[in-house]
Protein backbone atom coordinates (compact mmCIF):
# COMPACT_ATOMS: atom_id res chain seq x y z
CA UNK A 1 0.00 0.00 0.00
CA UNK A 2 1.42 3.51 -1.06
CA UNK A 3 0.31 6.91 0.80
CA UNK A 4 -0.09 9.12 -2.08
CA UNK A 5 -2.40 12.80 -2.60
CA UNK A 6 -5.96 12.72 -3.52
CA UNK A 7 -6.84 15.30 -6.29
CA UNK A 8 -10.57 15.03 -6.72
CA UNK A 9 -12.11 16.44 -10.03
CA UNK A 10 -14.93 16.58 -11.95
CA UNK A 11 -13.49 14.14 -14.45
CA UNK A 12 -11.68 10.48 -15.08
CA UNK A 13 -8.13 9.87 -15.97
CA UNK A 14 -7.60 6.56 -17.56
CA UNK A 15 -4.08 5.15 -17.02
CA UNK A 16 -1.87 6.10 -20.53
CA UNK A 17 -4.13 9.37 -20.69
CA UNK A 18 -3.02 12.90 -20.28
CA UNK A 19 -4.80 15.38 -18.09
CA UNK A 20 -4.16 19.26 -18.76
CA UNK A 21 -4.43 21.24 -15.47
CA UNK A 22 -4.90 24.31 -13.95
CA UNK A 23 -3.45 24.59 -10.73
CA UNK A 24 -4.75 27.42 -8.47
CA UNK A 25 -5.18 26.20 -4.91
CA UNK A 26 -2.73 26.64 -2.47
CA UNK A 27 -3.13 22.99 -1.31
CA UNK A 28 -2.79 21.60 -4.88
CA UNK A 29 0.18 23.93 -5.69
CA UNK A 30 2.24 22.58 -2.72
CA UNK A 31 1.04 18.56 -3.60
CA UNK A 32 2.62 19.26 -7.34
CA UNK A 33 5.61 20.81 -5.50
CA UNK A 34 5.81 17.77 -3.31
CA UNK A 35 5.51 15.45 -6.44
CA UNK A 36 7.89 17.01 -8.12
CA UNK A 37 10.34 16.78 -5.49
CA UNK A 38 9.59 13.86 -4.87
CA UNK A 39 10.41 11.92 -8.13
CA UNK A 40 7.58 9.99 -9.44
CA UNK A 41 5.25 9.17 -6.62
CA UNK A 42 2.19 11.44 -7.78
CA UNK A 43 -0.95 11.88 -7.08
CA UNK A 44 -4.28 10.07 -7.66
CA UNK A 45 -7.01 11.52 -9.93
CA UNK A 46 -10.15 10.65 -8.31
CA UNK A 47 -13.84 11.41 -9.66
CA UNK A 48 -16.14 13.54 -7.76
CA UNK A 49 -19.66 11.63 -6.87
CA UNK A 50 -21.03 14.65 -4.56
CA UNK A 51 -19.10 18.26 -3.99
CA UNK A 52 -17.05 20.45 -5.94
CA UNK A 53 -13.91 20.41 -7.16
CA UNK A 54 -13.11 23.21 -4.64
CA UNK A 55 -14.43 22.05 -1.25
CA UNK A 56 -12.65 19.78 1.07
CA UNK A 57 -15.98 17.47 1.86
CA UNK A 58 -16.57 16.21 -1.68
CA UNK A 59 -17.33 12.46 -1.90
CA UNK A 60 -15.05 10.31 -4.48
CA UNK A 61 -15.22 7.27 -5.70
CA UNK A 62 -13.52 4.10 -4.77
CA UNK A 63 -11.00 4.01 -8.13
CA UNK A 64 -9.08 6.30 -9.33
CA UNK A 65 -5.60 7.09 -11.44
CA UNK A 66 -2.16 7.37 -10.08
CA UNK A 67 -0.73 9.79 -12.14
CA UNK A 68 2.53 11.51 -12.77
CA UNK A 69 3.55 15.36 -13.99
CA UNK A 70 4.85 14.94 -16.94
CA UNK A 71 5.53 18.77 -18.14
CA UNK A 72 4.78 21.99 -16.15
CA UNK A 73 4.77 26.07 -16.72
CA UNK A 74 4.11 29.27 -14.81
CA UNK A 75 0.87 30.42 -17.43
CA UNK A 76 0.61 34.03 -18.22
CA UNK A 77 -2.23 34.64 -15.96
CA UNK A 78 -0.61 33.70 -13.03
CA UNK A 79 -1.74 30.03 -12.54
CA UNK A 80 0.58 26.75 -12.49
CA UNK A 81 -0.04 24.73 -15.36
CA UNK A 82 0.46 21.05 -15.45
CA UNK A 83 0.31 18.11 -17.67
CA UNK A 84 -0.29 14.44 -15.53
CA UNK A 85 -0.52 11.39 -16.98
CA UNK A 86 -2.15 8.43 -15.83
CA UNK A 87 -0.39 5.39 -15.07
CA UNK A 88 -2.11 3.03 -13.39
CA UNK A 89 -5.72 2.29 -11.53
CA UNK A 90 -5.76 2.47 -7.57
CA UNK A 91 -7.92 1.51 -5.44
CA UNK A 92 -8.57 4.02 -2.62
CA UNK A 93 -8.43 2.25 1.28
CA UNK A 94 -8.55 5.00 3.63
CA UNK A 95 -8.19 8.56 3.71
CA UNK A 96 -7.67 11.57 5.70
CA UNK A 97 -7.43 15.22 5.16
CA UNK A 98 -3.75 17.89 6.10
CA UNK A 99 -4.57 20.38 8.09
CA UNK A 100 -3.91 22.32 4.65
CA UNK A 101 -6.98 20.36 3.33
CA UNK A 102 -5.03 18.13 0.86
CA UNK A 103 -6.79 14.39 1.33
CA UNK A 104 -4.01 11.87 1.56
CA UNK A 105 -4.56 8.51 0.61
CA UNK A 106 -3.91 4.94 1.24
CA UNK A 107 -4.12 3.32 -2.09
CA UNK A 108 -3.36 -0.56 -3.73
CA UNK A 109 -3.27 -0.97 -7.35
CA UNK A 110 -6.11 -2.63 -9.56
CA UNK A 111 -4.36 -5.60 -11.44
CA UNK A 112 -3.91 -4.09 -14.55
CA UNK A 113 -5.89 -4.80 -17.91
CA UNK A 114 -4.92 -7.77 -20.28
CA UNK A 115 -3.28 -6.83 -23.46
CA UNK A 116 -6.13 -7.45 -25.87
CA UNK A 117 -5.40 -6.52 -29.59
CA UNK A 118 -8.15 -4.70 -30.66
CA UNK A 119 -10.94 -6.97 -32.43
CA UNK A 120 -12.31 -6.05 -36.17
CA UNK A 121 -15.66 -5.00 -34.94
CA UNK A 122 -14.04 -1.99 -33.44
CA UNK A 123 -11.97 -0.89 -36.23
CA UNK A 124 -14.35 2.11 -36.19
CA UNK A 125 -13.72 3.07 -32.53
CA UNK A 126 -9.95 3.26 -33.69
CA UNK A 127 -10.83 5.80 -36.90
CA UNK A 128 -12.75 7.40 -34.85
CA UNK A 129 -9.88 7.92 -32.01
CA UNK A 130 -7.14 8.67 -34.60
CA UNK A 131 -9.37 12.06 -35.65
CA UNK A 132 -9.95 13.38 -32.90
CA UNK A 133 -6.24 13.19 -31.12
CA UNK A 134 -5.56 14.44 -34.54
CA UNK A 135 -7.87 17.07 -34.59
CA UNK A 136 -7.09 17.75 -30.56
CA UNK A 137 -3.40 19.16 -31.37
CA UNK A 138 -0.97 19.24 -28.89
CA UNK A 139 -0.29 16.95 -25.82
CA UNK A 140 -2.65 14.50 -27.43
CA UNK A 141 -1.18 14.61 -31.29
CA UNK A 142 2.21 13.62 -29.55
CA UNK A 143 0.87 10.65 -27.91
CA UNK A 144 2.38 7.35 -28.74
CA UNK A 145 -0.23 5.35 -30.36
CA UNK A 146 -1.62 2.32 -29.94
CA UNK A 147 -4.64 1.87 -31.51
CA UNK A 148 -4.10 -2.13 -32.06
CA UNK A 149 -4.78 -2.19 -27.92
CA UNK A 150 -8.47 -2.24 -26.80
CA UNK A 151 -7.81 -1.10 -23.23
CA UNK A 152 -5.95 1.73 -24.90
CA UNK A 153 -8.49 2.80 -27.50
CA UNK A 154 -11.14 2.50 -24.91
CA UNK A 155 -9.63 4.62 -22.05
CA UNK A 156 -8.66 7.41 -25.07
CA UNK A 157 -11.82 7.50 -26.28
CA UNK A 158 -13.90 7.35 -22.64
CA UNK A 159 -11.71 10.35 -21.75
CA UNK A 160 -12.38 12.48 -25.06
CA UNK A 161 -16.22 11.88 -25.36
CA UNK A 162 -18.40 14.21 -24.12
CA UNK A 163 -20.03 11.20 -21.56
CA UNK A 164 -21.52 11.32 -18.40
CA UNK A 165 -18.83 11.58 -15.82
CA UNK A 166 -20.58 8.12 -14.09
CA UNK A 167 -20.10 6.26 -17.03
CA UNK A 168 -16.55 7.23 -17.65
CA UNK A 169 -15.94 5.86 -13.89
CA UNK A 170 -17.92 2.65 -14.46
CA UNK A 171 -15.94 2.33 -17.56
CA UNK A 172 -12.53 2.91 -15.49
CA UNK A 173 -13.82 0.13 -13.19
CA UNK A 174 -14.48 -2.45 -15.79
CA UNK A 175 -11.19 -4.98 -15.96
CA UNK A 176 -12.38 -6.64 -19.17
CA UNK A 177 -11.35 -4.33 -22.68
CA UNK A 178 -13.52 -5.71 -24.64
CA UNK A 179 -16.49 -5.19 -22.17
CA UNK A 180 -15.47 -1.64 -21.61
CA UNK A 181 -15.09 -1.42 -25.49
CA UNK A 182 -18.76 -2.88 -26.15
CA UNK A 183 -20.35 -0.39 -23.10
CA UNK A 184 -18.28 2.47 -24.87
CA UNK A 185 -20.14 1.73 -28.19
CA UNK A 186 -23.59 1.54 -26.31
CA UNK A 187 -22.93 4.96 -24.35
CA UNK A 188 -22.21 6.33 -27.43
CA UNK A 189 -25.31 4.91 -29.36
CA UNK A 190 -27.50 6.11 -26.35
CA UNK A 191 -25.76 9.81 -26.59
CA UNK A 192 -26.62 9.95 -30.49
CA UNK A 193 -30.22 8.67 -29.89
CA UNK A 194 -31.65 10.09 -26.53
Amino acid sequence: MKRVPLFPLNTVLFPDGLLPLRIFETRYIDMVRECLRDGGSGFVVVSIRNGSETSADAQFSAVGTRAEVIDWEQRSDGLLGILACGRERVRILAHEQRPDGLLLGEVEPVGEWPALDLPLEYASLAGLLERLLDQLGTPWSHLERRIGDSAWVAGRLAELLPLDLQIKQELLEEDDPLQRLQRLRSAMLVAQNP
